[in-house]
């Protein structure tokens, strides 16, 4: 039977022999890991590549499809996540990360403010509605339909009363849709505005405001049409879509079937560009038939 001194030589001995094998790095006992040469479908090496520079149009991983080319039309039709495959009953890597990112953009879109400074680039002045904060922004939606007082009065002193077209900017539930959007389509639609003839009051930008805080717009300055961009609810295909809501004469009794709509205004949409001339078409539309909404389509 062994004693305690030699079981305890014995523990000594193979620590030692351990730590020599760590050091040395012993090859023949420990096989030296292999790079894999094919971690992904989509990356070179072992790194991957931006997945949100892929079109998730264009994207299928399915090994060896029966009919590819009936796939890839299928695809070309919509930027749903099908053909992604899977590993067992869960996506694959790829595809988990890239709904990882979208799924956080979505996020960061309706939770940032837009910036200050791209505000004062579009040569906008700011004014604010009763709300105090992004939490009771999120939770009241009714306060974002109600400019502050402070807000009335600066629109007053800033802005004429009574012109042909009013434009507002407003955040809504994406910021990233107005800063990747407001700047192409402002020029466009103020120069189809002017080739219509129209002229425009003075723009300017609204935070933490819903939809309907053009009505309260339209009871202070009393334009024929106003013309509000607000940001989408960003979802998982993109959240930088930018709206284009019309109206004519909004006021306090305005419902939801006297405006017009213009969505989906983004680079995987309706262009900016395209989308400033197509609402200004519109507006001349609205202002020469002095309607808009349902009213304007029954006439």
């Amino acid at each position: 039977m062994l004693s305690e001194k030699d079981i305890q030589g014995i523990v000594e001995s193979v620590l030692k022999e351990l730590n020599l094998m760590r050091q040395e790095g012993n090859k023949k006992d420990k096989p030296a890991v292999e790079k894999k040469e094919d971690v992904c479908s989509t990356c070179e090496g072992e790194y991957l590549p931006d997945l949100c520079e892929i079109k998730l149009e264009e994207w299928a991983l399915i090994p060896e499809p029966v009919d590819r080319e009936g796939l890839m039309r299928i695809k070309k039709n919509t930027p749903a996540r099908i053909g992604l495959w899977r590993a067992g009953a869960r996506y694959k890597v790829e595809p988990w990360l890239r709904f990882r990112a979208d799924l956080a953009a979505a996020k960061d879109a309706v939770m940032k403010d837009v910036d200050p400074a791209f505000i004062e680039e579009l040569g906008l002045f700011t004014v604010q509605t009763v709300v105090r904060d992004k939490d009771e922004y999120l939770t009241r939606p009714d306060l974002g339909r109600k400019l502050s007082e402070e807000a009335k009065e600066k629109i007053l002193k800033e802005c004429p009363k009574s012109p042909q077209v009013q434009l507002i900017v407003v955040d809504g539930l994406s910021s990233t849709a107005i800063e990747a959007n407001a700047k192409d389509f402002i020029p466009s639609f103020l120069q189809a505005l002017k080739n219509y003839g129209l002229s425009i009051g003075k723009p300017f930008f609204i935070k933490y405001g819903r939809v309907a805080v053009m009505d309260e717009v339209g009871e202070l300055l009393q334009p024929e049409v106003l013309v509000e961009l607000i940001g989408e609810r960003p979802g998982l295909v993109t959240a930088k879509s930018m709206s284009a809501y019309m109206c004519y004469k909004p006021n306090k009794k305005t419902i939801e079937s006297d405006r017009m709509l213009v969505s989906n205004i983004h680079d995987g949409g309706l262009p900016p560009v395209e989308a400033g001339a197509h609402v200004a078409s519109i507006v001349k539309k609205i202002y020469d038939a002095k309607a808009s909404g349902v009213k304007l389509m029954n006439l």
